[in-house]
């Protein structure tokens, strides 16, 4: 590794930490009781993690926008240890799931899909 890498490195561990700083901020400025209270009420529940990481499919930017949230108050560390550890368990899940080889099983998820699209209501 020589000096060049190391710079890059550097760098982009800058870069990344104003983005934090920038996005926490932000965060500061625009978040109401609602926003803090609706963050409460989701985190209540230690699973959330592995719902938001599959919505998402990046542990990554969960993790990115916990910390931010953190940051900027609207979280207390212990929510944010159950949706950061949530994550990282559905990302093990998940890598879990595509070794298994259960791909004849897709068409029968694509018709059930389907079917819950047509038969239910929308408003």
């Amino acid at each position: 590794m020589d000096l060049t890498h190391i710079l890059q490195l550097l760098g982009g561990l800058g870069l990344f930490l104003f983005g934090m700083k920038l996005m926490g901020d932000g965060l500061e400025l625009v978040a109401g009781s609602k926003l803090r209270s609706l963050l409460e009420k989701l985190t209540s529940n230690p699973l959330l993690g592995v719902v938001v990481t599959g919505a998402i499919q990046s542990s990554s930017a969960t993790t990115v926008m916990v910390v931010g949230f953190l940051n900027a108050g609207l979280l207390k560390l212990e929510q944010a240890v159950y949706v950061i550890m949530g994550a990282n368990i559905g990302t093990t899940v998940t890598s879990f799931l595509i070794g298994l080889k259960i791909s004849y099983l897709a068409p029968i998820a694509v018709f059930a899909g389907i079917m819950l699209l047509m038969i239910t209501k929308k408003k």
